[in-house]
């Protein structure tokens, strides 16, 4: 019981200041050679019923799906969205994150609230926040954003696995595996990869 207590321990905090909803804001795919950066937000309620919530790199993807599934049905509101790959060329990564993250916050209708992002990084957030680093481990509505965020993107790749079958983004989601890195040697980029990842690609082996 204590993990759990842990996790909340931050959303009562916030509460007893005065904030009526904690609004747990993260992103999935920061760091693929290919497809887009999704972000989510969540606000969860104060009782929940989440066995297993943690940072959604700890979990197995069964039980990220079930996860994504309970959130969506328990909480107050949430929000998903996306910045794909050529926005992330055009205007860089952590922008291409904060968009997203602002997009996903921007569909909670709550207030007041306060946005908890994980990571170190806020400065390109629209409204009040904070940054709670590894907040993903700590804080149970910045781990249910996890969760949210990184099931979509990896639904989202399953997706254009289909379009793209040479690349085997089913298996690698566009990480720059050795898998990855080989086929881009093969078949080239394609329409879908983040060209500003790919300047150092004939260095790879």
């Amino acid at each position: 019981m204590k993990e759990t207590f842990d996790l909340y321990a931050i959303e009562r905090e916030l509460r007893q200041e005065g904030y009526s909803y904690v609004v747990g804001v993260d992103e999935a795919g920061r760091g693929p050679l290919a497809g887009p950066v999704f972000a989510a937000a969540v606000v969860l309620p104060e009782e929940t019923n989440l066995p297993g919530l943690n940072d959604s790199k700890k979990l197995t993807a069964k039980k990220r799906d079930w996860l994504y599934d309970a959130i969506r049905e328990q909480a107050l509101a949430y929000g998903i969205a996306h910045a794909d790959e050529k926005t992330i060329d055009e205007i860089n990564i952590l922008n291409a994150v904060y968009q997203a993250m602002n997009e996903a916050a921007s569909q909670i209708p709550l207030s007041p609230r306060l946005l908890l992002i994980d990571g170190n990084r806020n400065k390109g957030i629209v409204g009040e926040s904070r940054c709670v680093i590894k907040g993903d481990a700590k804080c149970a509505c910045i781990a249910a954003a996890s969760i949210l965020a990184k099931v979509s993107r990896d639904r989202y790749m399953e997706k254009l696995a289909e379009s793209y079958p040479q690349y085997g983004f089913e298996r690698h989601k566009g990480y720059g595996t050795a898998l990855h890195y080989e086929k881009l040697r093969e078949f080239g980029p394609a329409p879908i990869h983040r060209l500003s990842f790919l300047k150092n690609l004939k260095d790879k082996h």
